[in-house]
Parts: structure tokens; sequence; C-alpha cells
């Protein structure tokens, strides 16, 4: 099973929803070779819950995940940004994730963000999966927690976008703070848009349903990191096409219509 940890269903938190747009993005992650995805889009994006409500009502339920038409199979999840300056992934459940979002309504604007150890407590009344996002992009200060804190994590992402901008630090201080912490590290595109699909993905030799599943076989090093020599290409074409996907809406255009041919 190829699996890409981070992903986005939207091109950006602020834009509305489109149906066609997360249409055509996973129909592109299908085409570029992926057989599924955790869904990790913000905790604060416009039409959330529209988000997951479109998915379920369109897919077949497998264990947590959420299978569609084409083959591809969804772990529901949630990118939630913390008071020290930082992101937090989690997998779980489409109903849990849509609850803790239901929870987290109160904190989804700067300035009212929780702090980790505040954020983690909430997440353990649950059965989720927590990851460290991206821990070494700046802005991100989750390496200065506590150890204590550190260790409350189940799994780091080692993030696409940061291994194309510079690979050798970014795989260097994120396997090591897996060493130390004893955690599983697994990797994520960071997309919100199709080019980046691919540039880097966790390869598992079995396709598990369940989240529970899916962390035993990380923790059983049961899968391995695969980056694609194109990495650098995909995610700086990748930000171009976003930046001028958002430049079509402000102007009042139709992006899903200049990019999907619609």
């Amino acid at each position: 099973m190829k699996l890409d940890f981070h992903t986005h269903g939207k091109l950006a938190k602020k834009l509305p929803f489109s149906t066609q747009y997360t249409d055509w993005l996973f129909e592109e992650a299908k085409n570029a070779g992926l057989n599924a995805l955790c869904l990790t889009e913000h905790f604060n994006t416009l039409q959330f819950r529209e988000l997951y409500g479109y998915l379920m009502n369109k897919s077949r339920r497998e264990g947590d995940t959420l299978l569609l038409e084409n083959g591809l199979r969804i772990f529901p999840g949630m990118e939630t940004d913390i008071a020290e300056g930082g992101h937090v992934l989690c997998l779980g459940s489409p109903e849990t994730v849509l609850e803790l979002n239901r929870r987290m309504e109160p904190h989804k604007e700067p300035g009212k963000f929780l702090p980790f150890g505040e954020l983690i407590k909430l997440f353990r009344e649950y059965d989720v999966l927590v990851g460290a996002a991206h821990p070494y992009r700046a802005g991100s200060h989750i390496p200065e927690l506590s150890k204590e804190l550190l260790c409350c994590f189940d799994f780091l992402d080692l993030n696409g976008k940061d291994v194309a901008n510079d690979r050798e630090r970014t795989e260097r201080l994120t396997r090591e703070l897996g060493d130390r912490l004893h955690k599983p590290v697994v990797s994520g595109s960071d997309t919100h848009q199709a080019v980046q699909y691919g540039c880097i993905y966790t390869e598992f030799e079995s396709e598990p349903v369940l989240v529970k599943e899916l962390y035993r076989q990380m923790k059983a090093g049961a899968y391995r990191i695969v980056v694609s020599g194109s990495a650098p290409f995909m995610v700086r074409t990748a930000g171009i096409l976003k930046r001028a996907l958002k430049e079509i809406h402000a102007l009042g255009g139709d992006y899903v219509e200049v990019l999907a041919g619609r």
C-alpha cells in the first residue's frame, strides 16, 4: 500500500470547499500511483465539516477508512496549530475527527490556539494517532517541547515539501528525533493540489483499514519511505500552480474550470 500521510482536500483553507476540485485531487492521487492517503485537512479551514460530509456520502466505509469509487482509500485526519508554533496531525475514524474538530471550535484563531500539553489531553480522550507535522520547518517549535511532551507523539512526519527544499537536513534531523524518542518516522507530501502527489510516500506490506492496525505496522517498521528523484521540481511546480490558482480566484475567475478543464 502506497500511503501519503499528509495531504489536503482543498487548494487553501480560506477558499470555499469545491466538490469538483476535491474529486479532481483524489482522481489525480490515484493516477499518481497512490493506494491511500491521510486527509489531514487544516482544523480551521472553511467548511471542514462539509468536506468530510461529502466524502462520507460518496464513499464506502471500510473500518476507519473511506474507500472511494476509484479505489483510493482515505484515512481521516486533521492538522492543528499549537500555541507554541507548529502543527500537529491526528488520524482516526471520520466520526472522531469531526467530533475533535467541533471541540476545537473556540481555538481556531491565532491567539487562541491550544498549547500542545492541553491539545494532547484532548486528543487522548479519543482513539487517534498523533503526529508531529514537519517538525523542523521554519516557525515550528515542536523540537523545543519538553521530553515528556515529545514522547506523547505517536509518529513524526518526514515532510515532502521540506525534503524537496533540503533533503539532507530534513532527513537527518527528523530521523535523529525519531531515534531519540523511539517513534516511527513516516512521510507525507503536504500537497494542496495534485502536482505534489508522489514526491514522497510510505509503502506498507499490506493494506490496513483500521488506524490501530496501521499503527501496529508503523511500530513494527513494516514499511519503507520512497522519495521521488523529481521531488524538488514537483514541489516547486506545485507552489507556482497554487499561487496562480489562488490569483485566478481572487480575480473572480473559476480556478476549478481552468485546472480541471470543466
